[in-house]
């Protein structure tokens, strides 16, 4: 494992500890287990939609939180002794395991909601630009203040 040394930045940009959470939040993200699998697509210019296959799983099953810039999306998978059955598997491929899967948002990214289809989880975001960020026109009409 490589570590990033980020002390040059904190020595020279103001307000990079931010670019530092987020390369460590990636670095954390690779760890993470390949369970379930996931599409994250884009949708429009400013639209997302992660898809997520929880086959087996219900909608009580699945909690999304929000914290922060980070969406945690866990699974709790009742066991066998939990519902009273007892199953005996002669090949078990379809994995039953609980799971939690988060992703790191970028700034201004909002979840709109959620959905849940043929054992598919549906997480639709949009990135909100303020107006603060918007290109703006400016208007010449010749009224400049000058000190003078």
């Amino acid at each position: 494992m490589r570590s990033v040394d980020m002390t040059p930045l904190y020595r020279s940009f103001i307000g990079s500890d931010h670019l530092a959470t987020l390369i460590d939040a990636a670095n954390r993200a690779e760890k993470q287990s390949s369970y379930p699998p996931y599409n994250i697509e884009l949708l429009a210019e400013n639209k997302y939609r992660i898809t997520m296959a929880v086959a087996g799983f219900r909608q009580d099953d699945i909690n999304i939180e929000m914290l922060e810039n980070t969406l945690t999306i866990t699974g709790q998978k009742p066991t066998a002794q939990d519902s009273g059955e007892e199953r005996t598997y002669l090949h078990k491929g379809i994995s039953d395991r609980s799971f939690e899967r988060k992703f790191q948002l970028g700034d201004n990214v909002k979840v709109l909601g959620a959905d849940m289809e043929h054992g598919l989880l549906h997480i639709d975001m949009e990135r909100l630009i303020p107006e603060a960020q918007k290109p703006r026109q400016i208007k010449i009409d010749g009224n400049l203040l000058t000190n003078r």
